[in-house]
C-alpha cells in the first residue's frame, strides 16, 4: 500500500468522523460546521473561478447548497444522511472499480475517470443505499409516503449521477485553472471541493426530489 493511498484513507476515516459527529449532534455543532465548510468551499472557488461570472455562479449553488443541507438535517436527519452515504458509497465505488478493472477512459476532463469506475459508483450506490434505506425504513416513511423499491432506486439513481457529474464539472474548471487540486486542506485528497465536488449538486437535488416525492 503507497504512502499517498495510507494518507487519503486515514484523512477519509477522520472526515467521516467529523462529519457524522456535527450531523448527529445537530444544532449550534451542526450549523457551525457547515459555515465553515460554506466559507471554505467560497475561498477555493474564488482562486479556481476566473471570471467574476463565474464565481457568482458557484457562489449562488454553493449557498443554495450549504441552505439546503441545513434544511434537509433538520427536516428529516435519516434522509440527510441517506444522500450522503449514497454520494459517500458512489465515490468508494468509482474509485475501487476504476482502480481494479481500469479499461476505457469516461472523459478528457478527467483523465482517471472510466467506465468501470462509473459502473462501480452505480452499483455500490445501489448496494449500500438500498441496505440503509431497508434499515431505516419506517423514519423514510415520514417523508415518503409510500417507499417503493422503485422510488429508492430512482433517488439513488439520480443523487449518484448528480454526484459523478459534479466531480467532472469541477474537474472541468481545474483543468481551465491549471491546476491539480482545489486546496490542500486535506491531506491525500487536495482541497475541500476536491472532497465534497458530488455532494454539492447532490444535495439540492436531493432538495428538489423530496418535495416531488412527497
Amino acid at each position: 500500500m503507497s504512502r499517498n493511498l495510507i494518507t487519503r484513507l486515514i484523512t477519509s476515516i477522520i472526515i467521516i468522523f467529523l462529519s457524522f459527529f456535527f450531523i448527529i449532534k445537530g444544532n449550534f455543532l451542526f450549523v457551525f460546521f457547515l459555515i465553515s465548510l460554506y466559507l471554505l468551499s467560497i475561498v477555493e472557488w474564488f482562486y479556481l473561478s476566473k471570471k467574476i461570472v463565474l464565481f457568482i455562479l458557484g457562489l449562488f449553488l454553493l449557498t443554495f447548497s450549504f441552505f439546503t443541507a441545513y434544511s434537509l438535517r433538520v427536516e428529516n436527519i435519516f434522509y440527510f444522511i441517506f444522500i450522503i452515504t449514497v454520494c459517500a458509497s458512489s465515490d468508494i465505488g468509482g474509485y475501487i472499480f476504476g482502480k481494479l478493472f481500469k479499461g476505457p477512459k469516461l472523459t478528457k476532463i478527467s483523465p482517471n475517470k472510466t467506465y468501470s469506475g462509473m459502473i462501480g459508483s452505480f452499483f455500490l450506490a445501489f448496494i449500500i443505499g438500498n441496505a440503509y434505506v431497508k434499515y431505516f425504513y419506517d423514519y423514510f416513511q415520514i417523508f415518503i409516503v409510500n417507499v417503493e423499491l422503485y422510488i429508492i432506486l430512482l433517488l439513488i439513481f439520480f443523487i449518484s449521477v448528480t454526484n459523478q457529474i459534479g466531480d467532472l464539472i469541477i474537474s472541468y474548471f481545474k483543468r481551465k485553472a491549471n491546476v491539480k487540486d482545489t486546496g490542500k486542506i486535506l491531506p491525500g485528497h487536495g482541497g475541500l471541493l476536491d472532497r465534497i465536488d458530488g455532494i454539492i449538486f447532490a444535495i439540492p437535488l436531493s432538495y428538489i426530489l423530496k418535495l416531488l416525492f412527497q
